[in-house]
């Protein structure tokens, strides 16, 4: 598995995690919840976004949830209980959509790469003589 894919993964389980607990724990846990995962999704967005610096997608999403993720730390200490709580949902659900968003783009460019490296269409009658000629070349 790519790593790319499993930082996104790994983001958006968090954020599901702290939607989750946004509602069903009391509100001193939310925020110490929030600032506990807001750093750990910091630290996996941030280096997401320096290691796929080049990939647009991945690095516009990583750069947007790590801000999304700063701004909860700031929030989770900044605010009242009951307003963290309210913007830890908040941002919890706009870190999973960000998450979605990079998924997708890890996606696209993996299918990508796939249909640029068949370059036998499916409608060419010589498909089943090159197929075996390249079975029989790289087994040997």
């Amino acid at each position: 598995m790519r790593i790319r894919y499993l930082s996104f993964i790994a983001l958006g389980v968090a954020a599901c995690f702290l939607i989750v607990a946004s509602q069903a724990f009391a509100v001193q846990d939310i925020a110490n919840l929030a600032l506990g995962v807001g750093i750990g999704i910091l630290v996996v967005s941030t280096a997401t976004a320096y290691r796929f610096r080049r990939h647009m997608t991945s690095l516009t999403s990583s750069v947007l949830v790590a801000i999304v993720s700063a701004w909860m730390i700031v929030a989770s200490q900044v605010f009242s209980l009951g307003t963290v709580q309210n913007l830890t949902f908040a941002e919890a659900l706009a870190i999973a959509g960000l998450a979605l968003v990079g998924l997708t783009g890890h996606e696209l460019s993996s299918e990508r790469v796939v249909h640029a490296l068949d370059p036998i269409s499916t409608q060419d009658p010589e498909r089943e003589h090159r197929l075996d000629n390249l079975h029989a070349s790289t087994a040997g």
